[in-house]
């Protein structure tokens, strides 16, 4: 475990007894009233879920990814999943940075940028060079975020899987991911 004294956040890996807590964490951040609390709701673009329980023991099951917990006093505050990625055209592996939810109440206060800091770490010491991230293109108060944090837009788009609920129901036409990276070390 690694703490920063400054907050006393502790940072730790996800086990399956965590799906539930982590579940409702993203599930706040993101979607419903709840996530309006916060900066980072896509209520305004997306209705349905974010995440279920299913998908969150699916990534604590793959030996290539990690799930972060970022703690106060035992209780969740934030989280974010790494997966690391081999790929073909690039001689060392990237991270790829998802499901990152801070509380939407203690969003705007700092913490965001410790787990980011965390993650990118934690991906540093899974052998990453690199941290890949895609964010909806129309989030441009979120991009701008990562932008202060060293991230650089690529200008390369995947389309918004419409029609797979995984992604939630989305609410408006002209949804797409754009990738996002920051090399590392």
């Amino acid at each position: 475990m690694e703490t920063s004294p400054a907050s006393r956040l502790t940072f730790r890996t996800a086990t399956p007894d965590d799906v539930p807590a982590l579940v409702a964490l993203v599930e706040s951040a993101y979607r419903g009233e709840s996530s309006r609390a916060g900066w980072t709701t896509e209520a305004d673009l997306l209705d349905g879920r974010r995440t279920d329980a299913d998908g969150v023991h699916a990534l604590l099951a793959d030996p290539a990814s990690r799930v972060l917990v970022a703690e106060r006093e035992g209780e969740p505050v934030a989280c974010c999943h790494l997966e690391r990625r081999e790929r073909a055209e690039r001689p060392s592996p990237v991270a790829y940075f998802g499901m990152f939810a801070v509380r939407p109440t203690a969003q705007g206060n700092g913490l965001g940028g410790q787990v980011l800091a965390e993650a990118e770490r934690a991906a540093a010491g899974m052998g990453a060079t690199e941290m890949q991230m895609t964010v909806i293109s129309l989030r441009a108060d979120l991009i701008a975020w990562y932008e202060r944090r060293g991230y650089r837009r690529t200008g390369r788009y995947q389309p918004f899987p419409y029609g797979d609920e995984n992604f939630g129901i989305p609410r408006r036409p002209d949804l797409r991911f754009e990738l996002l990276v920051k090399p590392l070390g």
